[in-house]
């Protein structure tokens, strides 16, 4: 049971990340869904870095379930992210569908790489 409450603890924290980095950025979102990049990106990175530590035996089963399953889970949006491209499409703007699928694609990809270096450098 207390691995159900980690996940959900690591999921909400997540939600509420994602929730206070959208209203952060608000600003400068414009026509580019720039938060959820942001948030998948942090994510990624979040999540190559536990996963590095995990398969070093540094972080316990409750850690990763905290962090990857929880907190990742529930920071990152791939739903947000489809509504998005979709939206992007029924408005005809094709250039930033492409860049949205791309960006997220490219970069998330980055920084969970980088996110795997990070146990290394610390």
């Amino acid at each position: 049971m207390i691995k159900f409450l980690l996940v959900f603890l690591g999921g909400g924290a997540g939600s509420l990340l994602r929730y206070g980095l959208a209203l952060w950025l608000g600003p400068v979102q414009g026509r580019f869904p720039w938060a959820t990049l942001a948030a998948n990106a942090l994510a990624c990175f979040i999540l190559g870095w536990v996963g590095a530590l995990a398969l070093q035996y540094r972080l316990s089963e409750e850690q990763r379930l905290l962090l990857a399953t929880g907190l990742c889970g529930g920071f990152s949006t791939f739903s947000t992210f489809t509504a998005e491209s979709w939206r992007l499409y029924e408005q005809g703007n094709l250039a930033f569908l492409l860049l949205n699928v791309f960006m997220n694609l490219a970069v998330c990809m980055l920084c969970l790489l980088l996110g795997t270096k990070m146990p290394n450098l610390l």
